[in-house]
Formats: C-alpha cells, sequence, structure tokens
C-alpha cells in the first residue's frame, strides 16, 4: 500500500476492525520506508491525512460533510435522482468517530518520527553557490555531490509559482542533464562552465553545489529536502 486514499475513512465498509487493518496495514509500509530513509511521498502524505482527521475531529458537521452519499431511488422518467444521507445513522457516525480517535495517534507518531528523520538528513546537506550569481535566481543548475563519490549529478532547476485561494506558493521543477566524474583537476567552477558552453538554453544560470556527507535514497529523500532548502534560500536572502 504505497498511499491511503484521501477519502479511506468513509469509503466502503464503514467498520472499526476493518479501518484499523487498513491503517496499520498502511503504516507498516510508512515505517519500513522510513527506516530505508526514504521520506517520500510518504512524509506528505501522513501529514495529509493527519491534518484531515484532526479537522474532522473538531467538526463533526464537516465530518458529514465529507461522507459520501448514497443513492436511495432514482426517478429516470423525470431524470431526478433523490440522496439519502447516511450520516442520519447514528451508528455509523459513532464508528466514524471511534475510527478517527484511533487513527489519529498513530498517524501522530509515524509523522514525528518522519519529521526526526528529515531534520537529521537536511543537517547532512548543505547549498553553496558555485561562481557567481545572476540576479535572476529563478532557473539555473544544482550539482549534487556526496563525499567519497567522485561523481556528480547534474539537474537543471526552475523556480515555479502556484497559487490557492489561501496564498501564492513557490515550488522548484527539476530535470535530470547528466552525470558528470568530479576530478582534481576538473572543479566545480569548471563543470559549470562546461555546462554554459554545451547548454545555450541557460546563458548565464544561477548554479549551486548541494552537498551531502553521507548516502541517502535520492529521489525520495535527497532531492525534496533539497527544493524545500533551495526555496528557503533564494527567498530568504532577497
Amino acid at each position: 500500500m504505497k498511499e491511503l486514499n484521501k477519502n479511506w475513512l468513509t469509503e466502503g465498509l464503514i467498520d472499526f476492525e476493518y479501518k484499523k487493518y487498513m491503517l496499520l496495514a498502511y503504516l507498516q509500509d510508512v515505517k519500513g520506508s522510513f527506516n530505508e530513509k526514504k521520506l517520500y511521498p510518504f512524509l506528505s502524505d501522513l501529514l495529509f491525512h493527519y491534518q484531515n482527521l484532526l479537522r474532522l475531529k473538531e467538526n463533526k458537521q464537516l465530518l458529514k460533510e465529507h461522507f459520501p452519499k448514497q443513492i436511495s431511488s432514482a426517478d429516470f422518467e423525470k431524470l431526478e435522482i433523490i440522496y439519502e444521507e447516511l450520516v442520519n445513522d447514528d451508528k455509523i457516525m459513532r464508528e466514524l468517530e471511534e475510527i478517527v480517535m484511533f487513527a489519529l495517534p498513530k498517524l501522530k507518531d509515524q509523522l514525528v518520527e518522519g519529521k526526526e528523520i528529515y531534520e537529521e538528513i537536511e543537517d547532512m546537506l548543505s547549498i553553496s553557490p558555485i561562481g557567481l550569481s545572476p540576479l535572476n535566481l529563478d532557473a539555473g543548475y544544482l550539482l549534487f555531490h556526496t563525499n567519497n563519490r567522485s561523481e556528480t549529478r547534474v539537474y537543471e532547476y526552475q523556480v515555479t509559482l502556484f497559487q490557492t485561494a489561501e496564498a501564492k506558493y513557490r515550488g522548484i521543477h527539476t530535470h535530470f542533464v547528466e552525470n558528470i566524474s568530479k576530478t582534481i583537476g576538473n572543479t566545480y567552477e569548471n563543470i559549470k562552465l562546461e555546462l554554459i558552453k554545451k547548454y545555450k538554453k541557460l546563458p548565464n544560470p544561477a548554479t549551486f553545489l548541494v552537498n551531502s556527507k553521507f548516502s541517502y535514497p535520492f529521489e525520495e529523500t535527497v532531492m525534496p529536502i533539497t527544493k524545500r532548502l533551495l526555496v528557503k534560500k533564494l527567498y530568504s536572502e532577497i
């Protein structure tokens, strides 16, 4: 079970033991992933479910609105559909509340563990500019290096801006460029110059070295943490 359905609480059989089994199976997968230092997508998924259940706990009316409606009858001649709200069943509502009370501390414990691993790995990563940085930092290269390894992974990055009803957010879109062997004579400044010569798309790119003291899963951990660190670095210094 890679992810828990966003409507897992109210979809399907509403039974405490069944939902408990579903949640514990999911959390077992999360635990296994965290043991391998693979944080994503589970960490963001956990946060979503925890915050969702917390809101439902604090607002029972929201729980009713969250609940699916069941078609009780249909008038095909008039094309009218009559809905019967299952939330009128007090037994089902009590069952749901019991599931929520069981799930919240379980999700919180796993979320705390994930955040601790995140902070531990974040402390092992550093981001530093290579050469002079241009005024526009919204596009450039990320050079990933792990101590005691000669290979450097090169990614192009682009800052993206997206907006919700509440606020605007910045994100980082990346794609792989190439692997380059780092040698004593081939400095990071030289690598940057070679990238400029080879890829005309970015004539004056912002370029950053991302150094990791230890080896961690790249796609599931290093890259997601790097994106967050880079946004923080770029826009806290403006």
